[in-house]
């Protein structure tokens, strides 16, 4: 098994990386973001580099500098592929990496996205998980003509609403791994002589009644190999850390400091005693966007290009750290000494970035002996450290 002490390390991929800017630069495959090969080639490379998963940005609206508008720019990267189908696409192109896909949880239905990641968790051979998330605003509402959020105008949904989107995700979550649950491990009998390919005592209906699904089941798709596919939410505020405790095996994190790192992992432990989890402990993995270079000069002057094209300094969510794999090295020691088990790292630009991190980032972490030198666990899940779960509705 993995050491405890060894950080978990994962990677966000988002088109030629998360500066809006980053299309531009002379080593970018901008003519190639729509294409399976660049995908590949991305996820390829993560495992190369030993990396736990790789999660795939996705959204139900096409990106923009304002917030619930379309922008008038031509100047970034707009559209992008589904995720979940890039996904399945590359997932037979590897053999170790974890494959976690962006799936969103509002306008969609659970049992589609239980059926596609049970689905890639078979093509992948138990590798697959999905990232929880919650669709706030009018313009992706109207994108699907069905419900009203928000304010035309652009202005995100109330908090009253916007509680009721995260009770629905937890409801959308909670019918998702009822449905995979609905086949017994052993429901697939497969006895030619007696003409029986199902036990049909064992497929069960989930019979799912809630404010927002009704839901009778069984899934067409047999249980995952994994049991239950890895489910992960991003937080930043209670809402979502409810959401997490409740519904969630890993939670991403974005803290600055390691003293906020540490306040946030106890956050996290606050959220589960109150939603009285009954699994195991989330994962707590912190986000950071990376810009990395052999000198700290070199990764600022490169940022600062980007945002000179960009026509302004790039802003995220989570820690921007400008500097050298050492450096990062540092942080991710630091931070990991505060309560965080592992590290989402998005690249700011793609190759630079994301090839620093795994031809060097992870080999000053194995030099250091906080990062593995091999796959061992084939599953994410056991990757993790996460048990495969019982069923909840086999009796024997």
């Amino acid at each position: 098994m993995t050491s405890p002490t060894h950080i978990h390390l994962a990677v966000a991929l988002d088109g030629a990386g998360w500066h809006p800017a980053a299309w531009r630069e002379a080593d970018a495959r901008s003519t190639e973001l729509f294409t399976p090969r660049y995908w590949v080639d991305l996820v390829t490379e993560a495992e190369r580099g030993l990396l736990d998963f790789v999660s795939l940005e996705d959204s139900l609206a096409m990106q923009s500098t304002r917030r619930g508008q379309l922008d008038e720019r031509t100047d970034q990267v707009r559209g992008r592929l589904d995720a979940v189908l890039v996904a399945a696409r590359v997932a037979p192109r590897t053999s170790a990496i974890g494959i976690v896909p962006v799936a969103t949880t509002t306008h969609t239905e659970p049992f589609h996205v239980s059926k596609s990641i049970a689905t890639l968790d078979y093509v992948s051979h138990g590798r697959a998980g999905f990232l929880a998330r919650v669709s706030a605003t009018a313009l992706e509402a109207r994108q699907f003509g069905r419900r009203q959020l928000g304010d035309p105008g652009g202005a995100p949904a109330d908090a009253a609403a916007i509680r009721d989107l995260f009770d629905e995700a937890a409801d959308f979550i909670d019918v998702v791994r009822r449905l995979w649950d609905s086949w017994e491990d052993d429901a697939e009998i497969r006895d030619v002589a007696t003409g029986r390919f199902v036990d049909r005592d064992k497929l069960h209906y989930i019979d799912f009644e809630g404010k927002w699904f009704s839901v009778k089941g069984p899934s067409i798709t047999p249980r995952p190999p994994q049991g239950q596919a890895l489910v992960a939410v991003l937080a930043h505020v209670p809402v979502a850390f409810a959401l997490a405790a409740r519904s969630a095996d890993v939670v991403f994190t974005t803290p600055r400091t390691a003293d906020e790192a540490r306040l946030l992992v106890d956050t996290v432990r606050d959220h589960e005693k109150a939603a009285a989890r009954p699994g195991p402990p989330l994962r707590v993995f912190a986000d950071v966007v990376v810009f990395l270079d052999d000198e700290q000069a070199a990764a600022q002057a490169r940022k600062d290009r980007l945002d000179a094209w960009n026509g302004r300094p790039y802003r995220s969510d989570a820690f921007v750290y400008v500097g050298t794999p050492h450096g990062l090295a540092d942080l991710l020691v630091e931070w990991q000494s505060a309560g965080i088990e592992g590290f989402r790292l998005r690249p700011g630009a793609i190759p630079h970035d994301f090839d620093a991190i795994t031809g060097q980032l992870t080999g000053l972490l194995q030099s250091r002996t906080v990062f593995r030198s091999r796959y061992e666990e084939q599953g994410l899940r056991a990757r993790l450290g996460l048990a495969r779960p019982a069923n909840m509705y086999a009796t024997r």
